[in-house]
């Protein structure tokens, strides 16, 4: 395709590209990519190449970079450049910026300067997922990456245990099988989930099951490639399960006090605040029994 470089308005433009199959990037953002004064990117050489597939000259522009250790400096550029009258385009690595993305301190500041910003939408792995996982669809709750170390990643998962809404996670492959297994214990081993791996892309998979299937599955055949976990929300039956309230106050009094951490478990559980107590007590008595 040819591309004329046209006019556009001052301001911050927002560019969504692929999440993996290049030709779904849409017509308005080839145009903006072709048009704009300014071009920056969370990874430069993956915009030029993608801009290259496309056939779109730079026509001496540079693409600078921006992500979480470029500085405050290509921010302020970037921002001055636009309040003087240019045009800026900024785009993610994949997918839409701002999703799991360093673009928010960006449109937070520009915003804050009074500069127009505006996006030329596009693919994102969390409706792509979604659409294909199988799972509920009519409310869903983003966490994005959880925390790498087991305790605050098993603490995170803690505190989406009540969202009544599926669940959805970006995840690496070497943590994948022992996030899996934390959620598993945290969240309940039945609760249904999806791993939708290599959106878009050659090797696209969707593999589906219970969190504790999933583990043990991911543990004994490790998968390769980017990875969205959707899981299912909680059940209504009111079983409740004892080793998902235990794993609930153990976390919980690794932090909170004991009138707190029953506070939060009731909410996660909607049990009786006498039968959360009284666990309670019996988990600390445990552990000082095991202290001395």
């Amino acid at each position: 395709m040819n591309f004329q470089r046209q006019s556009l308005p001052p301001g911050l433009y927002l560019v969504g590209v692929p999440i993996g199959t290049a030709r779904d990037i849409t017509l308005r953002a080839l145009d903006v990519l072709a048009s704009a004064e300014i071009l920056a990117a969370e990874d430069t050489r993956s915009l030029r190449k993608l801009m290259d597939i496309h056939g779109i000259p730079l026509e001496g522009r540079r693409i600078l970079a921006l992500h979480d250790h470029s500085g405050q400096g290509v921010q302020e550029r970037l921002i001055e450049a636009a309040k003087s009258g240019q045009s800026v385009a900024y785009a993610s690595e994949a997918g839409m910026p701002l999703i799991a993305d360093p673009g928010f301190e960006l449109v937070r500041a520009a915003s804050s300067a009074g500069v127009k910003v505006t996006s030329a939408p596009g693919p994102s792995a969390v409706p792509t997922a979604l659409a294909i996982g199988g799972l509920p669809t009519d409310a869903f709750h983003f966490a994005g990456f959880l925390p790498q170390s087991k305790a605050a990643r098993r603490k995170a998962l803690a505190g989406l245990a009540d969202i009544a809404a599926t669940l959805v996670l970006f995840e690496s492959p070497k943590r994948l099988a022992s996030c899996l297994a934390d959620a598993a214990e945290m969240l309940g081993t039945d609760r249904q989930a999806a791993i939708c791996r290599e959106l878009t892309k050659k090797f696209e998979e969707t593999q589906r099951g219970t969190l504790a299937e999933l583990a043990e599955r991911i543990a004994a055949h490790p998968v390769k490639g980017e990875i969205v976990l959707l899981i299912d929300r909680a059940s209504d039956t009111g079983v409740v399960n004892e080793d998902l309230v235990d794993s609930l106050l153990n976390t919980a009094l690794e932090s909170m006090s004991l009138k707190d951490a029953v506070a939060q478990v009731m909410a996660q559980t909607g049990l009786k605040r006498r039968e959360i107590y009284q666990r309670a007590l019996d988990i600390q008595s445990a552990q000082s029994g095991d202290d001395t």
